[in-house]
């Protein structure tokens, strides 16, 4: 590459030089000659301190980690027969998790013969996704996987 862009704060004339003048100028400053682009037209550098420059680099990551959310799914079960009580209590335990961030994963377990039930089953869903639209959105609608009918509810965005 004959030339280089340069740019930075320590750069009075920034502009394009010719790469061997852009490594005698960061000799000059005692500074090390840093590629920031390589895709543009000419590649665009930096005189920086590099042991400076990935120290700043590998902060900046730990920072965007360190602000990643981490969301984790919970699990509810219901019986096809699930009673007020029990499914108020559930209920009220989904809430809480999405209020928290977290997905709220509910399906309904079918043993031996219950399977026959399955419409009261995505009935039971059906009214729990129902009663926390107002926390959640619908991911995955009810769906029959063997002898369960999951469903998944994600967190509404916070505005």
């Amino acid at each position: 590459m004959p030339q280089v862009r340069l740019v930075g704060d320590n750069i009075q004339n920034q502009g394009v030089y010719a790469t061997a003048d852009a490594q005698r100028m960061a000799e000059t400053m005692e500074l090390d000659l840093v590629m920031i682009t390589e895709q543009a037209d000419p590649p665009v550098c930096k005189i920086v301190d590099f042991q400076k420059f990935l120290y700043q680099q590998r902060k900046k990551q730990k920072e965007m980690k360190a602000n990643t959310v981490k969301v984790e799914i919970k699990e509810i079960r219901f019986g096809p027969n699930t009673g007020e009580h029990d499914y108020a209590f559930k209920l009220k335990h989904a809430e809480s998790f999405l209020k928290e961030g977290d997905k709220v994963k509910a399906y309904v377990f079918f043993r031996g013969r219950e399977i026959m039930f399955k419409d009261q089953g995505e009935a039971l869903l059906a009214r729990f996704a129902s009663e926390l639209e107002e926390w959640a959105k619908v991911e995955m609608l009810p769906k029959l996987e063997g002898k369960r009918m999951n469903m998944v509810l994600a967190p509404k965005a916070k505005k």
